[in-house]
């Protein structure tokens, strides 16, 4: 067998990447060849976890928030001929790598360009439903016009209720090629003691996640239990600090992550999906901050907060006090559904 697959996330925080990982693992596992193509912050992170393998870096997106989180959507709108070049650019860059790398097909995590009529094309996304306020009939429709250009779209979500997309992944498919193939995590849970009372994990493009850094680091120097404080900025080198009862990590390992997030009793993060799916497969308890003014974070965080698994505030409205809504929620319970990797990468035998 023995066939190269490139495996491409897009560069928006570090979800996309992160939720790569399980992906490169099950193609290592049934001996396909990863070839890694990204830019930015999350190429960096699967260069850290896998630096023997075959990389190529891809036209960046560019893609950041604004300061207010009311001017998002205009400032991506703004910024859509930008993106619209770097996806011709991407997809202009393929036609060099399939040469070069010698392509047998193609996981696009989220990036736009990397579809191919020759070459079997896998588009991984939560969102056929793309939320954008009153501009969501547009935006849903120009991405699933997208989604159309691969052969088949995979939902890392759960094909019944309860899941964790909510109405963003489970649409009438109006013509689309859609599985649902179990949320996505590159962690296991594991059984061990409690080290911290908190763990703050962020992520995400900037100012934002600068933002929200800033406001936790001065919040929690108040509160009297064991802090984590993971920054997620991929830099060169890996720092810790350690003053009174916080630790601070600019970043973590997969591995280190896996073990900080087990040895934790609650998680303060943004809602971002892929954060989602690994506090679910952890079992965690866990409070939201959406990004101001992503509409796909507010909405995850009030069905959070509808399932009754996590509660969540608007980020200008966090306190060590909200920490105590956690007694009126039940936490992440898994459900049983798994994704079966053999079966899903037969995919690629078949064209």
């Amino acid at each position: 067998m023995n066939k190269k697959l490139l495996i491409a996330p897009l560069n928006w925080g570090l979800g996309h990447a992160a939720r790569c990982i399980p992906i490169i693992e099950a193609l290592l596992e049934h001996y396909y060849t990863p070839v890694i193509a990204s830019d930015g912050a999350a190429l960096a992170l699967l260069r850290k976890e896998y630096p023997d393998l075959e990389y190529v870096i891809l036209p960046s997106y560019n893609i950041t928030y604004a300061k207010q989180g009311k001017r998002l959507k205009w400032k991506l709108l703004f910024s859509a001929p930008k993106i619209v070049r770097a996806i011709y650019l991407e997809h202009q860059a393929l036609k060099r790598i399939l040469i070069t790398h010698k392509i047998d097909g193609i996981i696009s995590d989220n990036r736009f360009g990397l579809h191919h009529k020759g070459l079997p094309s896998v588009f991984i996304t939560h969102q056929l439903r793309v939320l954008s306020g009153s501009t969501t009939w547009l935006s849903t429709a120009l991405h699933q016009r997208i989604i159309k250009k691969f052969d088949i779209c995979w939902v890392p979500d759960y094909s019944d209720k309860p899941n964790l997309s909510g109405r963003m992944g489970h649409v009438d498919q109006l013509g689309l090629n859609v599985k649902h193939i179990g949320p996505l995590s590159r962690f296991q849970k594991l059984t061990m003691p409690y080290e911290y009372e908190v763990m703050v994990l962020l992520s995400g493009p900037e100012p934002q996640r600068g933002i929200l850094e800033r406001q936790l680091l001065s919040t929690f120097k108040a509160y009297q239990g064991e802090v984590l404080f993971v920054r997620g900025v991929i830099e060169k080198q890996q720092t810790c600090a350690i003053s009174k009862h916080m630790t601070l990590y600019n970043y973590m390992t997969s591995s280190q992550l896996e073990k900080a997030l087990n040895a934790s009793k609650l998680v303060v993060a943004r809602s971002g999906y892929t954060t989602i799916m690994d506090l679910e497969k952890l079992e965690k308890k866990a409070f939201f901050i959406p990004t101001p003014g992503q509409p796909e974070q507010e909405y995850l965080a009030t069905l959070m907060l509808e399932n009754k698994w996590a509660p969540s505030c608007k980020q200008e409205d966090f306190s060590l006090e909200k920490l105590g809504d956690l007694e009126d929620y039940d936490g992440f319970k898994p459900k049983d559904q798994k994704t079966t990797f053999k079966e899903l990468l037969r995919f690629f035998e078949g064209k």
